[in-house]
């Protein structure tokens, strides 16, 4: 009845996942039963759980993200402390073990750490920008958040239940295969990222369809702001590529259940056709991270740069051709495995061009920052650590883009140092960056400057020491991957770079308390305008956080930067625009379809991972009655009235206009 589930399920012979997993399972307990004793579980499900606005999803995504990063890092934790103690010995972690931490380090990263967070901010931020209500398809956007932390539930339960794959972050036959990998760690890796990855194409298809068919009037493709652009060509790219790695994964699991021969060499299948196609989705999936993070950067830097963005229209360009190109490139992650000499030439040669573009926005940013006003908040700061540190590891890129340098290199740590030298400082510096930027218009008040100023120092500094010891441990032979090492050459720079992780721990540590500081002064750091960075784009025009409506009436956009000019011509005749005319506005109703998605999801997952198929089936159905629940709905949206769009919009103007009325003092004095 059970399939293949048992007792021997739970790691009972092993007290590091058993005791870490009672311990997630003690505070979640903690937290759930904190929340229904508070009485705050209908206010939860009432304004969180199945809400549809974009603003309540983005900031949904961005915590999934902020946990699933801390879940990660303690994987990368664990993997260097285990190298300071495994010279010439075992270390603490057996070798089973240690693949799955590695395995399931990279995978929350990437899947549930760094996605989630960019499509969050891609949540919060565009809708406000493009001057509109919501994203095109509001419940969809419920159902593809929840999808995504199903996904997450799944690798976090083979914590406890099970394991996790051992094969690496990438699953490459012949390792994934049934008769290498029997157990059902392969099988969580499969649906996790199966389950997730519909959520992450809906998101896509979500945000291709609100960029291209809403936005506010006068607002034409050259007016959007750049963070706007970065997330279509990000969103362009998860249509185009996600069904790869659906389709790729998909033959896996036909492999692995119905044993079929896709990828097994000896019955006619192709290995390497796994690798082929599932990198032909894995370098478009380097630019759906990095492409918003660019956006971010370009709209810090452009703020406290007190400047428009340098040569705009080249940054569209430069965007839109990384995003053609990154379909070019795919086979430079494996050079050395026997595409030949020609093959490799060519890929070598488009694994350069795409530097190209990247050179261009960094040239745009510097220019953007020359003769402008610059302040160096903490996101401003988050921005300039990325341009330093992400050129070097652009550069180690192109040097891995040739051949015989790839030939030497390849599964070394250098190829670990400038994969993290990269996405680190593009992705994760960028979510911290627009995490700062945009709390303040999410929940009303600013961070600490002070506390994020020294996550930013202890967290790039660490950054630094880590990686600058793996390049240097690549170059000295070491391969990745180790779970044990004997070479004394290795050892005093593996020990740096377990010095860097304690000192990233730090910059982790300042990070939560920054959290705690700010929530408790938050009526100090207070944003009462809604404008608390002298902001550029149409977000800075409501109030913090905006109404669910975001805007009282949809703004008339005249020129590049939409709310700059209304602000410049504010300040110049110290009066606010005319008041709208205020009208009836219909939004979404909440659903409760994401939420309920999900759990089906979840199970039918669990289901075909231990092979409980009557569960499944049960899931399938609940899963159809769900949609066939919400198809039916008789009353899809509710009005709000004019008389209280108009209540919440004058509340919002007197606070402007007092902070004109500062200007206009400031100026007579």
């Amino acid at each position: 009845m059970l399939g293949k589930l048992t007792l021997e399920a739970i790691p009972l012979h092993q007290p590091i996942p058993l005791i870490a997993g009672a311990v997630v399972a003690a505070v979640v307990l903690g937290v759930v039963a904190w929340i229904v004793l508070a009485g705050h579980l209908p206010y939860l499900w009432r304004e969180w759980i199945t809400s549809v606005d974009h603003k309540r999803v983005g900031v949904m995504y961005c915590l999934l993200a902020l946990v699933m990063l801390i879940r990660g890092f303690s994987d990368a934790i664990l993997m260097r402390s285990q190298h300071v103690f495994a010279y010439k010995a075992a270390g603490y972690l057996p070798p089973e073990h240690y693949d799955q931490i590695f395995s399931a380090h990279g995978v929350i990263i990437i899947f549930f750490g760094a996605m989630p967070f960019m499509i969050g901010l891609m949540n919060f931020a565009v809708p406000l920008q493009l001057g509109v209500r919501d994203v095109a398809f509001p419940t969809l956007n419920s159902v593809s958040f929840w999808l995504t932390a199903s996904g997450a539930l799944l690798v976090n339960a083979s914590l406890i239940v099970g394991e996790f794959a051992r094969t690496g972050w990438w699953p490459a036959p012949p390792l994934s295969e049934i008769t290498y990998s029997p157990g059902v760690g392969v099988d969580y890796y499969l649906w996790a990222i199966q389950i997730s990855g519909v959520g992450t194409l809906m998101t896509g298809i979500n945000f291709v369809t609100t960029i291209l068919k809403m936005r506010a009037p006068g607002m034409s493709y050259l007016r959007m702001p750049m963070f706007c652009w970065t997330a279509l060509a990000a969103s362009l790219l998860i249509v185009a590529a996600f069904p790869i790695l659906t389709a790729t994964l998909a033959m896996l699991s036909l492999d692995r259940y119905l044993g079929f021969h896709f990828f097994t060499d000896s019955h006619g299948g192709n290995s390497m056709m796994f690798m082929n196609l599932f990198w032909a989705w894995g370098h478009p999936e380097v630019y759906i991270l990095a492409l918003p993070a660019y956006g971010v950067f370009s709209e810090v830097i452009s703020t406290f740069s007190g400047k428009p963005l340098f040569a705009y229209r080249s940054m569209v360009l430069a965007t839109m051709s990384i995003c053609l190109l990154s379909f070019t490139v795919w086979l430079h992650h494996f050079f050395t495995m026997g595409p030949g000499g020609d093959v490799n030439g060519v890929f070598a040669i488009t694994s350069m061009i795409i530097a190209v573009p990247t050179g261009v926005k960094i040239f745009d940013w510097l220019f953007t920052m020359y003769g402008g006003r610059v302040r160096l908040t903490s996101a401003m700061l988050w921005s300039l650590g990325f341009m330093v540190t992400f050129v070097v590891g652009g550069a180690t890129g192109v040097l891995l883009a040739i051949p015989p340098a790839d030939f030497v290199l390849h599964n070394s740590m250098f190829l670990v140092a400038h994969f993290h030298n990269v996405m680190v400082s593009a992705v994760l510096f960028a979510a911290f960056a627009g995490y700062t930027y945009w709390f303040p218009k999410a929940f009303g008040f600013r961070l600490d400057e002070g506390w994020g100023k020294a996550a930013f120092w202890f967290g790039i500094t660490g950054f630094v020491i880590v990686f600058g010891a793996f390049y240097w441990l690549g170059l000295l032979g070491m391969t990745r991957r180790m779970q044990h090492y004997d070479v004394a050459d290795w050892r005093p720079w593996i020990l740096v770079s377990a010095f860097g992780v304690v000192v990233m721990v730090a910059g982790v540590a300042c990070t939560l308390i920054q959290l705690v500081v700010s929530i408790r002064r938050r009526e100090e750091l207070r944003d009462v305008t809604g404008d608390p960075w002298d902001g550029r784009s149409l977000e800075w025009a409501t109030a913090s956080p905006p109404p669910v409506f975001n805007f009282a009436a949809l703004p008339e956009v005249h020129g590049e930067e939409a709310y700059w000019a209304i602000k410049s011509r504010a300040r110049e005749q110290l009066r606010l625009r005319e008041e709208p005319d205020y009208a009836p506005i219909e939004m979404p109703l909440n659903s409760a379809t994401g939420f309920i998605c999900a759990f089906f999801a979840t199970l039918i997952g669990f289901a075909m991972i231990w092979y409980i198929w009557w569960l499944a089936a049960a899931g399938l159905v609940g899963a159809f009655l769900t949609f066939v629940v919400f198809a039916w709905r008789d009353k899809v949206e509710y009005e709000i009235p004019a008389s209280e769009v108009a209540r919440i919009n004058r509340a919002n103007r007197a606070t402007r206009l007092e902070a004109l009325q500062g200007v206009g003092q400031r100026r007579a004095a």
